[in-house]
């Protein structure tokens, strides 16, 4: 079990934020809880090779490290195709797009609501000052 007493909603909009942050693509937060007796979120990003996976990877893993949240797994990390990591209540599932279209788990868990993720967006390097 985990550490910190972020809700799953909280949790889900962290690591959303994170994959955001690295460009992250066609993000979208399925509420599961209804449907699944092991998560109450799963969320969905694409990276556009497996470098760039793993690179969203890492920024999730870091982003919730830094409140206390490690996680309970990941699967996947080395290949980069499909990297699933388990934060308990909060399942993350960063593909690429073959990968994601071929399993395409928004067809599997059609029942499954999304939430809404409220993400900010970073001020371009050209124009900080």
């Amino acid at each position: 079990m985990t550490q910190t007493s972020l809700s799953s909603t909280e949790k889900t909009q962290r690591i959303a934020q994170a994959a955001a942050d690295k460009r992250g693509l066609d993000l979208v937060a399925l509420d599961v809880h209804a449907l699944s007796s092991f998560a109450n979120c799963f969320l969905l990003v694409t990276g556009t090779s497996d470098r760039h996976a793993r690179a969203i990877a890492d920024a999730i893993r870091e982003a919730l490290t830094k409140v206390g949240e490690k996680p309970l797994g990941v699967e996947g990390y080395a290949e980069g195709r499909w990297i699933l990591i388990d934060f308990d209540d909060v399942i993350v599932h960063v593909f690429q797009a073959e990968a994601r279209k071929h399993y395409d788990l928004e067809r599997l868990w059609d029942d499954a609501p999304t939430l809404e993720l409220k993400l900010v967006e970073e001020t371009p390097r050209s124009q900080m000052q």
